[in-house]
């Protein structure tokens, strides 16, 4: 996931934290206060699907992720059970990041990554032809989407441990905190993971695709077309 993308979700995280403990101050239960939270929270979204906009690719994880996260206020619980939703939302983010490695165009991992890194920061360039000519870069994306899914569900049990054991007032405070932790730490331990793979050494494959066809890597074959193989 970039930075870019931690930071409008940090942002988005820190103002409804900001709004539910405004709205206890002014002496509203945790219910009440937890319900327009995620209804307020989801107003941005929901005018601009009303205008027409309609997101793509890992914009619409988040899309529907949000507005599951108003559906799941709506049902009828505790408070506990509303604080512990945003487990299921974590969760189904870390399902998502697994399953992409499998059945999506692309991990999700390279499609956080790929807007803002592509030939930046010391990243090689032409990510598309090395995910066509190289194993080892389908293989590093995949391995990072892993990683991030692993990490998102560890956050989710982390979740709802919190949501059921703490003072609920404690728990949308811890809940940020644990967000950022959560980030810094797969963003570390991912790219730690990528310059141990090599992107960053502009004198490896990954900067010089040249090097990909002396080295005979076969791009993969589709289920509706089977390419020719590379040379020997």
């Amino acid at each position: 996931m970039t930075v870019g993308r931690v930071l409008q979700v940090g942002v988005g995280l820190a103002g409804s934290s900001a709004l539910y403990y405004g709205l206890r101050a002014l002496s509203l239960a945790v219910t009440p206060a937890l319900i327009v939270v995620a209804v307020a929270s989801a107003v941005p979204t929901v005018v601009s699907l009303l205008r027409g906009h309609r997101p793509q690719g890992v914009a619409a994880l988040f899309t529907v992720l949000l507005l599951l996260g108003v559906a799941v206020s709506l049902v009828p619980g505790n408070a506990r059970f509303l604080l512990a939703k945003e487990s299921l939302l974590t969760g189904a983010a870390g399902v998502w990041f697994i399953l992409s490695t499998r059945w999506g165009r692309r991990p999700l991992a390279y499609q956080f990554s790929k807007p803002v890194a592509e030939g930046r920061l010391s990243w090689p360039d032409h990510w598309e032809q090395l995910w066509t000519g190289s194993e080892a870069f389908r293989r590093m994306w995949r391995r990072a989407s892993v990683m991030w899914g692993i990490g998102t569900l560890v956050d989710a049990l982390l979740r709802v441990v919190m949501a059921y054991t703490l003072d609920p007032d404690l728990v949308p405070a811890l809940s940020l905190g644990l967000f950022l932790a959560t980030a810094v730490v797969l963003n570390v331990v991912t790219n730690v993971y990528y310059f141990r793979c090599g992107v960053f050494d502009r004198s490896g494959p990954f900067h010089q695709p040249e090097q990909l066809l002396m080295s005979g890597s076969e791009p993969p074959v589709s289920a509706s077309s089977r390419l020719r193989p590379g040379p020997d």
